[in-house]
């Protein structure tokens, strides 16, 4: 028996899940342009709402990057999932691997909430479990198949994408396909065989290497 109490409390409850998507969904787009140095103030703006709306729903900003960190790895193993489901093991980890580092290179937000804030060691356990068999399959199929070198592990993987990202943070305002690059030399590195080497459509312009510099230096000093 639905009484009134009922259907006074289930608006509410929507209402307030749509509040806190919003707020999430404003702060994915304010740390993807400015990373998670952006304040409160700025990502309560960008949702429409006042500051204390932000803190009904989050306590503090870490509470908020929680949330954004708990996306950010659902993100990330959703795509390993899908990556399954094409025909040829080797497109289906080239695929990954490309829509992964696509999401990471061109938003700071994103690469600074999986593996730049105090949250991403706290709660590393946690995203392996949720993230490491996912990629997981992707590896064993290739290596099965025969594509992949048989030496490589799994645990290669978040790592080659930290180094990829990395730089495709610090070069996205010169050069923001440059991360490509690196991505096909290492994709040339990881698989058993080919015919020729793959093509490198980006070069580096002369300006990406004292931009790079910048950035990191400017990076480091903000989490120095």
């Amino acid at each position: 028996m639905t009484t009134q109490t009922d259907t006074n409390i289930r608006p509410l409850r929507a209402d307030a899940e749509r509040n806190r998507r919003k707020i999430l969904d404003a702060a994915a787009q304010v740390f993807a342009n400015q990373g998670l140095e952006a304040t409160l103030d700025e990502v309560a703006a960008a949702a429409g709402v006042g500051v204390g709306t932000i803190y009904r729903r989050f306590p503090d900003k870490d509470a908020l990057v929680a949330a954004l960190f708990e996306d950010a790895v659902d993100e990330i193993a959703n795509l390993a999932d899908a990556a399954r489901s094409r025909k040829n093991s080797w497109d289906a980890l080239v695929w990954f691997l490309e829509e992964a580092l696509q999401r990471q290179c061109t938003n700071r937000g994103l690469r600074d909430v999986l593996v730049g804030s105090s949250l991403a060691e706290h709660q590393l356990e946690t995203a392996k479990c949720r993230i490491a068999p996912a990629i997981g399959v992707l590896v064993e199929n290739a290596q099965a198949d025969g594509y992949l070198r048989p030496d490589v592990v799994t645990a290669d993987f978040p790592i080659m994408e930290m180094m990829i990202s990395f730089l495709g943070n610090m070069t996205a305002s010169v050069s923001p396909d440059l991360w490509r690059r690196y991505l096909t030399i290492l994709l040339d590195g990881l698989v058993v065989s080919r015919s020729a080497p793959s093509e490198l459509r980006v070069v580096p312009v002369d300006t990406v290497l004292s931009e790079a510099l910048r950035s990191a230096h400017r990076h480091a000093h903000r989490h120095g």
